[in-house]
């Protein structure tokens, strides 16, 4: 019988791990699946994901849709998509013991709403296909040898492997980014993808925790435009209208220093013109009632009271009171508020990077490098990302099945 073909993953992630699997169930007695994780901690960011209830992919089944939420890599995931998508996730899981369910916005969890649910079985689907698994165990350096690669331990020993896939996710400190380097691939440097927006500002102070439902965000001198649900915190705005803008606005928003205005329109679908015409209606028929007390349009009345504030309208103000140029202020206010965006805090649960290696190196039916053949790229490491809803675990899934069953080639 010929010796068993061994393949290494660099990476104990979501695409590692997907990848470790898919190698394994494919090749089956053929090969030998090794997965090497630098820290004590597999699947570290599944667990944490989703506030702990792991959103694991959206009910987004068209590819032509999907690649929609990518602001970079989603022309070349179409093809990956309609070879493993969405609906492939659910039918995985539901195969090995786990029911999603929907939610409203279209994000999909475990049935049980526990992370832990989607880490014991993909713990489980590795135990099964006999990848061996080693934590605490960094790959320090890759070299390319006649019979594949070796790959070079922290412990001082070294390791054979036939293929190679690099899922070491995107961050600076990847070791991931460091072999493809080594082997002639570019990087993008890397840059935080998904964050929230500090800002000060007296219309926010103390409002945390207050929350609109539908608002359109915009980068002024941008073509940026999101909308969605916002958030005011304790340093300024988050949610996923946030988030989303956050992760289309990545490089630019780097290159700025994190310094740049935003506008929100809180009242979508108003504009300036039908909001103005709207209040009109709202001032004559409701003359002697106070301002701050009766608000037209649907939004928590502290805000509403910022917002009647800053236009410069005392609070105890009947609507009938109220001059033609306040009420255009006011309208201002609340379809075109300017904030000044100073700084970012990354958004913990969905830690995800823009950047990492150029995705023209790299062939996505097999998820191979076109520089070195043997060599293999899942999940953050590339230059691919999502925005927040269940989009970058898709990615992982999706190229660490591809990486995976082209290495058992």
């Amino acid at each position: 019988m010929s010796t068993p073909r061994p393949v290494a993953v660099v990476g104990g992630g979501a695409a590692g791990f997907f990848a470790a699997i898919a190698c394994a169930e494919k090749l089956g007695r053929r090969g030998v699946v090794t997965l090497f994780e630098a820290t004590p901690h597999l699947l570290a960011k599944v667990r944490v994901s989703g506030g702990g209830r792991c959103n694991v992919t959206h009910n987004c089944f068209e590819p032509t849709e999907l690649v929609k939420k990518y602001p970079r890599g989603g022309r070349e995931l179409l093809g990956a998509f309609h070879r493993f998508q969405p609906r492939d996730t659910i039918a995985w899981f539901a195969e090995r013991g786990v029911g999603t369910k929907t939610e409203e916005d279209g994000r999909m969890f475990p049935v049980t709403d526990d992370s832990g649910t989607i880490v014991d079985c993909l713990q489980a689907a590795a135990n099964r296909a006999f990848v061996r698994i080693r934590v605490q165990t960094a790959v320090k350096k890759v070299e390319r040898t006649d019979a594949g690669f070796t790959l070079h331990l922290g412990d001082g020993t070294t390791h054979l492997a036939e293929k190679l896939i690099i899922a070491t996710g995107g961050n600076k400190a990847s070791g991931g980014l460091a072999i493809a380097e080594a082997f002639g691939h570019s990087i993008v440097a890397p840059v935080p993808s998904l964050f929230t927006f500090h800002i000060k500002d007296p219309r926010l102070t103390d409002l945390s925790g207050v929350s609109v439902e539908h608002v359109v965000v915009t980068a002024p001198g941008t073509k940026l435009k999101t909308d969605g649900p916002i958030l005011v915190t304790h340093w300024g705005l988050s949610g996923p209208a946030i988030l989303k803008l956050s992760a289309w606005g990545a490089r630019g928003f780097a290159e700025a220093g994190y310094k740049f205005p935003i506008q929100v329109n809180w009242v979508p679908p108003h504009t300036r013109e039908t909001l103005l015409k709207e209040l009109g209606h709202v001032r004559e028929q409701n003359a002697r009632k106070q301002l701050t007390t009766f608000s037209p349009v649907a939004m928590p009345q502290r805000l509403w009271e910022r917002f009647v504030a800053a236009a410069g309208i005392a609070a105890t103000t009947p609507w009938a009171h109220v001059s033609n140029p306040a009420l255009q202020t006011l309208v201002t206010q609340l379809t075109t508020s300017t904030f000044e965006v100073d700084g970012k805090s990354l958004f913990k649960d969905e830690f995800v990077t823009c950047g990492g290696v150029k995705l023209s190196e790299v062939d996505f039916k097999t998820m191979e490098s076109r520089l070195c053949p043997g060599l293999h790229f899942a999940g953050e490491v590339l230059d691919v990302d999502g925005v927040t809803g269940g989009f970058n675990f898709q990615n992982a899934w999706t190229t660490g099945w591809l990486a995976g069953h082209a290495a058992a080639e």
